[in-house]
């Protein structure tokens, strides 16, 4: 079942949101800025801080703990040994010998689906054809139905259970007890199947009167898998298991907890298995660059989507005649992209001027590169155009 609807905004109606769309674009401009100065701050502490890690770690041996290396960053590597029984307190199941138990719920729900298309009209006003579809889909997050245009015969349940990871506290490697949790993010996941005592308290547990039956190592509660129903739920368990583990931290008695650094950065790592610290710091130096790549393209995109913003009221003056309002909007979708390029490496130069000069000379002149490159290929664009 589908619904159609069709609404018009009349130019006035566009040009206010227009005005809106321009403050949210300023915001947008200086909340990017931030973070990306902010990020290039961030990246370099990090390199920092692992530099300097990497200068101080000392690898000792994990079967003992020798007072001389109290307060120093070591390295050790050994068997793991779990702290306790990983439980899920909510509905009783647990995983003995694991570092850590992680539930995965889905429940059957409607999900609305939304397509619009619009067209500009003589004098600047815009017409928008929105058709709504309805689907029943498993989902691993409650979709709230109080939200759909047509809410009626589509309602979902108003809560379901999130899917979680229960890790112990503590867990031993040689003679050294480490945080559970940094165990359980390096660990191995496989496959639990809840006991039948278990699979007794899950019905109750979810609140619901509905039949608890096994679906091969999950649990399923509703009355059938060949036809399910809203609200049904697929629950499925993971014991997280670790046998070796390396660990990087500051030797505090038995315990390896963060070290900080100089620059006021904390140092935990993991890794699965025997790995020399040489490898760990390496590994944690990739990520940094990886989170570094990734925060600045999303705040590229964000100086983008910001551009957009602010030009759009220019598009939706020119719209009184549709098509200028069309080349309007492309010519100032061009020049969103050559700002981007230029203010985006500006502003991670900025955030490189104090540590690496040179290095900010080079971002600034890729930027400028680049923006040449586009200005250049949109004059022989034009230039073919005319030809």
């Amino acid at each position: 079942m589908s619904i159609t609807e069709t609404t018009s905004t009349s130019w006035f109606g566009r040009l206010k949101n227009a005005l809106i769309g321009v403050l949210v674009g300023l915001v947008l401009l200086i909340g990017c800025a931030w973070l990306l100065i902010w990020n290039e701050g961030r990246a370099i502490g990090t390199y920092r801080a692992l530099a300097e890690g990497a200068a101080q770690v000392v690898s000792i041996p994990s079967d003992a703990v020798q007072s001389s290396n109290e307060g120093k960053l070591v390295h050790i590597s050994g068997a793991v040994k779990p702290n306790g029984v990983p439980q899920d307190g909510d509905f009783g199941v647990s995983a003995r010998d694991a570092i850590a138990l992680f539930r995965q719920v889905e429940m059957f729900q409607w999900v609305e689906h939304k397509q619009s298309s619009s067209e500009k009209k003589l004098g600047g006003s815009e017409e928008t054809t929105t058709t709504y579809s309805y689907t029943m889909e498993w989902r691993s997050e409650l979709v709230r139905s109080s939200d759909f245009k047509q809410a009626e015969g589509h309602q979902n349940p108003e809560r379901m259970p999130e899917s979680k990871t229960f890790a112990i506290e503590r867990a031993g490697v040689g003679a050294f007890s480490v945080s559970g949790k940094a165990i359980a993010d390096i660990g191995a996941y496989s496959d639990l199947t809840p006991t039948d005592e278990e699979l007794a308290k899950l019905g109750p547990g979810f609140g619901t009167d509905r039949p608890v039956r096994r679906d091969g190592h999950a649990v399923y509660i509703g009355r059938g898998t060949s036809s399910p129903e809203v609200g049904d739920l697929r629950i499925s368990y993971q014991r997280i298991d670790a046998k070796e583990a390396s660990v990087v931290g500051r030797q505090n008695g038995a315990t390896l907890v963060p070290y900080e650094t100089t620059n006021h950065h904390s140092i935990l790592l993991s890794a699965a298995g025997d790995i020399d610290s040489a490898q760990m710091f390496k590994a944690a130096e990739k990520e940094n660059a990886i989170i570094t790549w990734l925060v600045r393209a999303a705040g590229m995109v964000g100086l983008f989507v910001g551009f957009v913003c602010i030009f759009s009221l220019l598009s939706v003056i020119g719209d009184v005649i549709p098509f200028i309002g069309s080349i309007v909007a492309f010519g100032t979708t061009v020049l969103a992209i050559i700002l981007t390029l230029l203010v985006g490496p500006l502003l991670i130069a900025i955030g490189w001027l104090a540590y690496r000069p040179m290095i900010s000379i080079g971002i600034i002149a890729s930027g400028i590169a680049l923006a040449a490159l586009v200005i250049r290929y949109r004059k022989r664009k034009a230039t073919q155009s005319v030809a």
